[in-house]
């Protein structure tokens, strides 16, 4: 799956943007300047055609966006974070293995190979770079600064960005069959890859565990996840108009810390919720789609048919096949209604799927919560329900 990608640009100056409030066109908005310049090069439009992705040279495009000249090595990398004895696979996906090195988590995804990978074809510079671009830019809202219009803390950190070339080398090879003869790997062994593959990694920050193996203990951890990811969800649509589209249960990642409240900016608001010293991060944006207010980057979902044909029943599969009815398989418009539909989703997986102590007022309270959201088009209403009413905390 491609996504639409135009401008003949010169891509080797694109630097990453710094945090700003980048849809808004208010005259406060100060400081956006750096974001829009930056990504006002990338032009990741629909109007693509072929003979603007010949003049663009994407792998260039996203070495200067990760600040290098050239490809590093994985150990290299690996080595600023924790000795290589230390190296620990924690996970893996279709397209790329994730390790734990100290208190990061260094996430590998092969491209611009020409064999596939698992199965699949591996992803293109262009690829990567969107993603990139829209990683580093759910990275600004990170901030809480006086003038902040937007903002919170729920998406996973981008801690840095490098493009790697090379072997794998022992020490990952080594934690890599460590994992598999725990876990039993899917993917293919990382030892096939040839000397002159291509990575992108990404060192993010360690978000706990994901949702489908979190063990939630009671109905305030349910309700306070809840309220997080619809929160990041509200703050991230009026910034960027911005839509998850695969937020299932293994892209939220869940801890427990010392925290009473977390806080967020919404539209010039301050608010803060209760969060019973839990931590929700939500990772993975391959699908997802923003507009930067220069650009919109968005990956067409019509290109892969095969997300939509999932079993008759399955809660992640019909939530695909429901986005596609809302966006009328037209996927770069704003249609924040997809983020309802994963919220909706959520309170599904918690009532079916997720066990802990919660009574039978609980659930109905849960399921009322459902019916609610169904009539709502965008996370900025849902945050409203009086769901999340007695979690609010007044500043």
């Amino acid at each position: 799956m491609d996504p639409r990608y135009a401008d003949g640009s010169d891509f080797s100056i694109v630097k990453t943007p710094e945090k700003c409030n980048p849809v808004s066109t208010s005259d406060g908005d100060q400081g956006c300047e750096d974001l829009n310049a930056s990504i006002r090069k990338l032009s990741l439009a629909s109007t693509t055609t072929s003979s603007h992705l010949d003049r663009i040279d994407a792998f260039t495009a996203l070495l200067g966006f990760c600040e290098q000249s050239a490809p590093a090595m994985i150990l290299d990398l690996f080595s600023e974070y924790c000795a290589p004895e230390n190296i620990a696979k924690v996970g893996e996906g279709t397209y790329g293995e994730a390790f734990r090195a100290a208190n990061v988590v260094c996430k590998i995804v092969p491209f611009d190979g020409d064999f596939p990978v698992n199965g699949e074809v591996q992803k293109k510079s262009e690829e990567l770079l969107e993603e990139a671009v829209l990683s580093k830019a759910l990275n600004s809202l990170r901030g809480f600064e006086k003038d902040d219009f937007n903002a919170c803390t729920t998406f996973i950190e981008t801690i840095d960005l490098k493009v790697c070339r090379g072997l794998y080398g022992a020490a990952l090879i080594s934690a890599w069959e460590r994992w598999d003869e725990k876990n039993r790997s899917e993917n293919d062994h990382p030892k096939e890859f040839p000397e002159k593959q291509l990575y992108l990694v990404y060192v993010l920050q360690h978000g706990g565990k994901d949702l489908e193996s979190f063990v939630l203990e009671n109905f305030d951890e349910a309700r306070s996840l809840l309220v997080q990811v619809t929160a990041a969800l509200a703050v991230a649509e009026a910034a960027y108009e911005f839509e998850h589209r695969d937020l299932h249960w293994g892209n939220i990642l869940l801890s427990r810390n010392d925290s009473v409240t977390m806080k967020f900016i919404l539209e010039g608001k301050q608010i803060s919720f209760r969060t019973y010293g839990l931590s929700v991060s939500i990772i993975d944006f391959t699908l997802s789609r923003l507009n930067t207010g220069e650009n919109i980057l968005f990956l067409d979902l019509s290109q892969d048919p095969y997300l939509f044909k999932g079993p008759k029943g399955d809660k992640q599969s019909e939530t695909y096949r429901k986005m596609k009815d809302v966006t009328e398989d037209q996927w770069e418009g704003s249609f924040p209604r997809t983020n309802v539909l994963w919220l909706i989703y959520l309170v599904d997986i918690l009532l079916l799927k997720k066990t802990f102590v919660c009574s039978l007022k609980n659930k109905r309270e849960m399921r009322s919560l459902k019916k609610r959201l169904d009539k709502y088009d965008s996370a900025k209403e849902a945050i409203l329900v009086p769901f999340f009413g007695d979690l609010l905390v007044n500043d």
